[in-house]
């Protein structure tokens, strides 16, 4: 049972599951500070949360491994995943992507109507990132949108109801993965082209590629400096805002010096990026909160 709860681990890469955890968080705690005025929403609600996000995203990789295994098989950067060696089978992934759907709208329904009202909209979204490299190269900015559905989800789960603050935090996680995705593609842009892939590399070149991902990032620290201020956050917020964006002049100088830098800037800075700018709003609350 280890081994296989290990096997599916890799199959979705577990542990990027930070990059979408830290802005739902991010959510939870100022819609908490909002209606009980504490940081802490309760550990029933909080763990709902944390279900329906691993529910999610689960779901997500899974159909999204399931449905590009024939480009995943093919493309020698993804021929060791566990849904193309044989590791994992058709029906294993069918069953897990199944599995964590009705994870997911389940803990929707047992979290508030608008929840689960949402939750086959969301699945929809989610499930349909992974045909859009088919048709266009929006894809970037559907992905953007798939990790930006997390704080909405994390402040409906609170207020139910999708505040203004709420909106610019979650356009800020679109711009800031859009961007991420777009230097993360440029490892794939020649089979991309081979295979008829329209990824924004593949139909404009790797320069082009580069300008667009620094636009998206500087797109993503206006729109979370928005979100800061129209939740009435403190200095301590918006120097989360601001390193936050140091984070990602770091990333883009890493990828501008060398592509084989990607997988070090993609990985450890937005990891690190979740993290921090979590703590700077963590904190800020609570001093706002507390003193």
């Amino acid at each position: 049972m280890w081994a296989r709860i290990k096997l599916f681990s890799e199959l979705v890469a577990l542990e990027h599951t930070i990059f979408s955890s830290m802005f739902i968080l991010i959510a939870i705690v100022v819609a908490s500070v909002q209606r009980y005025a504490s940081l802490w929403c309760g550990p029933k609600l909080l763990l709902l949360c944390l279900l329906a996000l691993l529910g999610a995203r689960n779901f997500a990789m899974g159909f999204n491994r399931l449905v590009d295994r024939k480009f995943d098989k093919a493309n020698p950067r993804t021929q060791k995943r566990p849904s193309v060696d044989g590791r994992i089978q058709t029906w294993g992934l069918v069953g897990f992507c199944v599995l964590n759907a009705l994870l997911f709208v389940g803990v929707s329904y047992a979290i508030n109507d608008l929840a689960f009202a949402l939750s086959l909209p969301f699945l929809v979204i989610l499930g349909g990132y992974s045909y859009m490299k088919r048709f266009s190269a929006l894809a970037h900015a559907i992905l953007g949108v798939s990790l930006g559905l997390a704080p909405i989800a994390g402040v409906v789960a609170i207020l139910a109801q999708i505040p203004l603050w709420s909106v610019f935090l979650a356009l800020g996680v679109v711009f800031w993965v859009a961007g991420f995705d777009l230097l993360y593609s440029l490892q794939d842009m020649e089979f991309d082209r081979r295979v008829g892939l329209h990824s924004v590399p593949a139909q404009f070149g790797a320069q082009k590629t580069l300008e667009f991902s620094r636009l998206a990032h500087v797109l993503a620290v206006l729109c979370w400096g928005g979100f800061v201020w129209s939740a009435s956050l403190g200095w301590l917020a918006f120097s989360g805002v601001l390193v936050s964006a140091l984070i990602l002049i770091y990333e883009q100088f890493l990828v501008h010096r060398d592509f084989k830098n990607i997988p070090k800037a993609f990985f450890v800075s937005n990891g690190y990026l979740g993290v921090v700018f979590f703590l700077f709003i963590l904190l800020d609350s609570g001093v706002r909160l507390y003193a």
